[in-house]
This record gives C-alpha cells, structure tokens and sequence, in this order.
C-alpha cells in the first residue's frame, strides 16, 4: 500500500504544482485589467469577466512594444525615454543594472552562458557544475594572462544566486551536455541526471572560447 501511495503521490504533486503555478499566473495577470478605467474594463463592457483575460492583454501588449521597437522611429523613441531615465538618480542605477542583465540574458543570439563546464567548488577536490560565460576583460585582464576564462558557479535549487570567478583555463573541463540540461540537473539538487553520454578518451580542459 506504501508504494502504491508513493506512485501515485509522484504523479499527482508535478501535476498539483504545476497547475497551482499556472492559475497564480493567470490571477496575477488579471490584475493588469484592473489598471483600466472602470468604464472600459471586461465586466462593464461583457458584463461577466473573463478568466486568464489579462494574461492574453499582457502578450498582445508586450509583442506589439517589441514590433514598435524593432522600427526606426520606434528605437527613437526608446532612446529618449532611456535617456530621461537616465536623468533619474535611483532610477538610472536599478534601471540601467536590470537593462544590462535583461540584455545580456534574452536578446536573440546572446550568449550569457556558453557553455556547461566542471569545475573544483569551494575546495579542491569538491566538484560543482558551472557556466563559461567570457574571459576577463576591463583592467582584470591587465593582471592576468590570457589562459584565465570567466564562470558562473549557481547555486542550488535558485540558480539566479551564485558566484563570478576567474579560473585557469586547466582547471575548466568542458561537459558534453547543454546549458539547459546542466540548469535542469542543478536546480534538481542531483536528481534530474542528464542523458548519459560515452566516455571521451583523454578528455582535456576546456577550448579557447570564441569571443
């Protein structure tokens, strides 16, 4: 009877969490609708409101923004607003910060992580699963030679936490596994193990990263 108690609850949870996951998105997408003048709000217009509403208004919003943007006189425009921004003092540091990391994880052809790598964390001897992301630049790259490359060490479940370290491109050893199965198999703790793969022969520390 445990087992078949435990089987079933394995079923059920992703499937409850999911669920629970979507109507809290639906909810709080909803409370777009309510930005909108009374008059012109869905129970006053269709006298019934209309569930999940305002999350179809969210994308309809945010994929015309992204049409207007891609134009010329819609990159003006963004320009200028920026630049009032830009003129707000505690708005320029959150704004400006935010932009930077949005930019540099989404827009189309970025690289933000190139690459799952293994490395030695926090000791020698101790393994974790990190991202290549670059090579030092700015005046870092002025105190060290050019067999230094640039990771990301997540940490676990919450991969948006981790640490930016600099380590000797010897002590990178590339994985033959993508960036999103090294994300699924980290924020797992361990339990999502990626699709096994044959062994290399003589696997070396990781390549020069194209940059």
């Amino acid at each position: 009877m445990k087992k078949y108690l435990i089987t079933g609850l394995l079923i059920w949870i992703p499937l409850a969490i999911t669920i629970w996951v979507l109507h809290l998105i639906v909810s709080s997408m909803d409370q777009v609708l309510t930005l909108l003048p009374p008059g012109l709000q869905p129970p006053a217009l269709l006298g019934y409101q209309i569930p999940g509403l305002g999350l179809v208004l969210t994308v309809i919003v945010v994929f015309i923004t992204g049409v207007l943007a891609s134009n010329i006189i819609g990159q003006r425009m963004l320009r200028v607003w920026e630049a009032i921004l830009r003129r707000i003092p505690v708005v320029n540091a959150l704004y400006g910060g935010v932009k930077q990391i949005s930019d540099t994880l989404f827009r189309p052809g970025g690289q933000a992580f190139r690459k799952a790598v293994l490395v030695q964390w926090p000791q020698p001897g101790s393994y974790t699963i990190a991202f290549l992301t670059g090579a030092p630049g700015g005046d870092v790259a002025n105190h060290l030679d050019a067999n230094y490359v640039s990771v990301y060490v997540p940490t676990t479940p919450n991969p948006t936490g981790g640490y930016f370290v600099l380590l000797p491109r010897k002590d990178v050893v590339e994985l033959d596994m993508s960036v999103d199965e090294a994300l699924k198999y980290i924020i797992s703790m361990g339990v999502a193990v990626p699709s096994r793969v044959p062994p290399r022969a003589g696997r070396a520390a990781l390549k020069a990263p194209p940059l």
